[in-house]
């Protein structure tokens, strides 16, 4: 039978599909794993000749062992999956307790649920979670190239397969294969699903290492989350943290010049099949004239299990009327037993029923029926069709699908209620249910009260209209709805084409307005600070092949005219006779050999004294180069206190050998190699840097005082411009120039290539041109300096913005040609004036759209 997919689905989980146990006489044997994502996805997997990557849940005896197939009297879902289509990922015991209890449950469960307070950050657990990505990584790519060999053999080499990487103990996977994939050329689409809440950026800034996780996740092609919410503050998070252009009315996000999608895709269950065993389930509770109120969940501090049974002892002190007449049926399944915190859940659960119990327990009732321990699905079908309350009150969850399986086991003979937490995410789409803050014991109780109580024509409306929705938008919807979106199975509807808008000389008004307004210009002059390869032009496969454009160039010639508003300073790394040879442009400074060499526009020139010694090491290391690297598109370039070893042209299944041979004949003349693009270089051991070297020019171009009086701009596009960078963070506006991906940075924002920077430039030039020759017409603006301290004006003088670093800048900066002086010349303190100048730091990626001109 033809497949209804276009490619293959490599499927990577945390967990197989499936089961594995090891017999008494060591063979290993499959058992079946319920749940809904199994149950949708495996067919899939099966039907398209797919694979599923994860873990097997035992230790196997070596990378060798095969999983065995199937039972032939397995009916699960899982039994089509050959043991050739699954992929055992095997971890040290030692770091998958560390990868798993340790960062996945001891970090980002809570953290990601909103509990920052029960989250540990250990370095050790999370370089554990790296190593156990980077594992899966390998798997992955091991499987893909079988899938690719496969289409290749049978002539669809058009056809690329789709790795759909699950929830977040794999957020870090896609970086690996996405660098992998693009350089040995393998084709591939790669998708992501959160199956837990992705947290607001005041909560996932906590992280230490919250860019890694961001930039893991974007790493595939379309990212899919439960609801809207989700995915609005993944998107904040990206603009904010790593400087990405977002468009929120799409939900599109850009990275390193690749539009990554966005899609809240809410899952569902599997209906049919929970409807079909609420009608054969035999009747499991017995009681008579009593009502069940229903609560199935894990042992788990998110499900808000100890505010459920508060609400339920309110009501019976509220309406004593319900004494004997209902009975609270709470399941709890058994969680992470060996973590003191559940345990420590498990006892006061277990304190607080007996409790309730032994207060308002009868000879023949008692009100709370606890259940610890797991109970067979046919069973909790039948608990789910005999309730006449559900009560599905999570603290926080991802969607929560205890509430959809209510819903689908209801009888309209005799429907019960569902009450829900808004903030789980079904919260937000089950409206017909009776909504409740778990927090507030009192109106949770009311709750309950009404749903004990309700009409039956109000509890069959509610409930056709979600079961009407649920039936519709099963587990399998959601599947079909996935594939569609990333191409994988024929659709109109949804796709990958679109892309984000094209950066605009406007979108530099959200980028910089708030720190260069024309009015505060008028007082300040611009400092830009701009490196030269791969940012002003573009990068060459040798520097003599790298040109600027004429545009810019001609840009840069007229800003250097306005010698009273702007300087400019081009960095590089290349030397000072080769820097100002290739852009001449008179009146600027040029900063040559990453800052050693510095010529001011009067002709005064700078030089970081080097030692002897320094040179004649470099001598020998240039020798040492030429003799073993310098081959196969290698060369070596002696800048004389710097060298660069070149390896750009060098072809790529040489590449790792010839670096890693030249990284060990730096050392072994006495440096520390410094990664260039495409690159490795040797710098003396001073303490300079391009940082240093940017406030030195800044400081002897302006003097000391500087910081009160310029504005800076600092773009570049390598790791020696991350260091100016981080000298200069909360002080200037910076600029990553890159579209390799995975490229950590500083920087305030990112730009693609030298054609985003020449935006940039004829923005400030326009901004210039302003402040030179402003318009008549123009209408006239406040003169923020004016405004006096006085009673009516506190709170619009001393309004803060905090942007997302925590620091805060004024709004309103004022000027020195306003500022009020005594007789004797010293500002008077009565004047806004009167305290110490600071620049307004830069804002980091503020919650307004780029896109907001659309």
């Amino acid at each position: 039978m033809k497949s209804r997919f276009n490619a293959p689905i490599i499927v990577v989980s945390n967990r197989l599909p499936f089961i594995l146990v090891r017999n008494e006489d060591g063979s290993l044997e499959r058992k079946q794993c319920a749940g809904g994502l199994v149950t949708a996805v495996c067919p899939s997997v099966i039907e398209c000749n797919g694979k599923w990557i994860g873990w097997p849940g035992i230790q196997l005896k070596s990378e060798d062992e095969v999983i065995p197939e199937s039972n032939p009297d397995d009916k699960s879902p899982t039994a089509g999956l050959l043991s050739d289509q699954v992929e055992p990922v095997q971890v040290e015991p030692k770091i998958f307790d560390k990868f798993y209890n340790g960062c996945c449950n001891g970090t980002f469960w809570p953290l990601f649920h909103s509990m920052p307070d029960r989250a540990t950050f250990s370095n050790e657990t999370y370089e554990a979670y790296k190593q156990v990505n980077d594992i899966f990584a390998e798997k992955i790519l091991k499987a893909l190239r079988k899938c690719l060999a496969q289409l290749d053999d049978e002539g669809r080499t058009d056809a690329a397969p789709l790795i759909w990487i699950h929830d977040y103990q794999l957020m870090l996977a896609a970086t690996t294969v996405r660098r992998v994939a693009e350089d040995e050329g393998l084709r591939c689409k790669m998708s992501f699903f959160m199956h837990i809440p992705f947290p607001s950026w005041d909560i996932m800034r906590i992280f230490p290492w919250d860019d890694e996780i961001l930039e893991g996740i974007l790493g595939c092609d379309l990212v899919g989350f439960h609801i809207d919410d989700y995915c609005l503050n993944f998107l904040d998070c990206c603009q904010r943290r790593l400087g990405c252009r977002v468009d929120r009315n799409r939900f599109l996000c850009e990275l390193d010049g690749r539009t990554i999608h966005v899609k809240s895709l809410p899952i569902g269950i599997p209906y049919s099949q929970f409807a079909e065993m609420s009608r054969n389930a035999p009747k499991v509770l017995k009681e008579k004239d009593q009502q069940i109120i229903l609560g199935v969940d894990r042992l788990d501090y998110t499900k808000g299990l100890v505010n459920r049974v508060k609400a339920f002892e309110r009501l019976l002190e509220k309406h004593p009327e319900h004494i004997e007449k209902c009975i609270l049926l709470q399941v709890a399944v058994p969680s992470r037993t060996d973590v003191k915190e559940y345990q420590a859940l498990k006892e006061e659960m277990d304190q607080l029923i007996g409790r309730i119990n032994g207060r308002f327990s009868k000879p023949n009732w008692s009100p709370i029926r606890y259940i610890y321990g797991c109970i067979s699905q046919e069973q909790l079908s039948a608990f789910y069709r005999d309730s006449a309350v559900a009560m599905v009150t999570p603290l926080r969850d991802g969607m929560n699908l205890v509430a959809k399986e209510f819903v689908a086991c209801q009888n309209l003979s005799d429907p019960g209620v569902l009450i829900l937490s808004p903030f789980a995410g079904a919260g937000g789409m089950m409206q017909e249910a009776l909504i409740v803050n778990p927090y507030e014991i009192e109106e949770f109780a009311d709750k309950l009260h009404r749903g004990l109580q309700m009409p039956f024509d109000e509890r069959l409306l509610r409930m056709k209209h979600l079961q009407r929705r649920e039936q519709a938008m099963d587990v399998t919807c959601w599947l079909n709805t996935f594939l569609s979106a990333v191409g994988i199975l024929p659709c109109d509807n949804y796709n990958l084409s679109s892309s984000i808008a094209p950066l605009t000389v406007e979108d530099f008004e959200f980028y910089l307005s708030d720190y260069l307004e024309v009015d505060q210009m008028n007082s300040a002059k611009l400092s830009l600070i701009l490196d030269y390869d791969g940012t002003l032009a573009p990068i060459a496969q040798k520097p003599e092949l790298a040109h600027m454009p004429e545009e810019t160039k001609c840009i840069l010639r007229r800003l250097a005219l306005h010698t009273d508003d702007v300087s400019i300073c081009i960095i590089s790394g290349r030397s000072l006779v080769n820097l100002k040879e290739v852009i001449g442009i008179d009146g600027i400074t040029y900063a040559a050999s990453h800052g050693l060499e510095i010529l001011s526009p009067d002709g005064t020139k700078y030089h970081h004294p080097i030692t002897t010694e320094h040179e004649d090491r470099i001598s020998g290391l240039v020798k040492a180069l030429q003799q073993e690297v310098g081959k196969d598109g290698a060369w070596i370039e002696n800048k004389g206190a710097l060298l660069t070893f070149h390896y750009r042209e060098v072809p790529r299944q040489a590449r790792n050998a010839l670096i890693s041979r030249a990284t060990e004949i730096f050392i072994e003349h006495g440096f520390q190699p410094h990664k260039a693009p495409m690159a490795l270089e040797a710098k003396p051991e001073v303490k300079w840097d391009r940082g240093r070297a940017s406030i030195h020019i800044l400081r002897t171009t302006y003097g000391a005082d500087w910081s009160s009086r310029v504005r800076v701009i600092y773009c570049g596009d390598d790791q020696s411009d991350e260091e100016a960078m981080q000298a200069l963070s909360g002080i200037a506006v910076t600029f990553k120039v890159s579209s390799m991906p995975s490229t950590r940075t500083s920087a305030n924002y990112r730009l693609r290539s030298p054609a985003e920077v020449l935006l940039m430039l004829r923005w400030v030039e326009m901004k210039i041109s302003q402040r030179r020759s402003p318009s008549p017409t123009s209408p006239t603006r406040l003169n923020r300096a004016s405004v006096s301290f006085d009673d009516t004006s506190d709170d619009e003088m001393r309004r803060l913005r905090t942007n997302s670093r925590g620091r805060t800048q004024n709004i309103y900066k004022t000027g020195n040609k306003n500022r009020k002086t005594s007789e004797n010349g010293v500002a008077s303190r009565s004047s806004p004036d009167s305290f110490p100048e600071l620049p307004p730091s830069p804002p980091r990626f503020s919650g307004v759209s780029l896109n907001r001109h659309l």
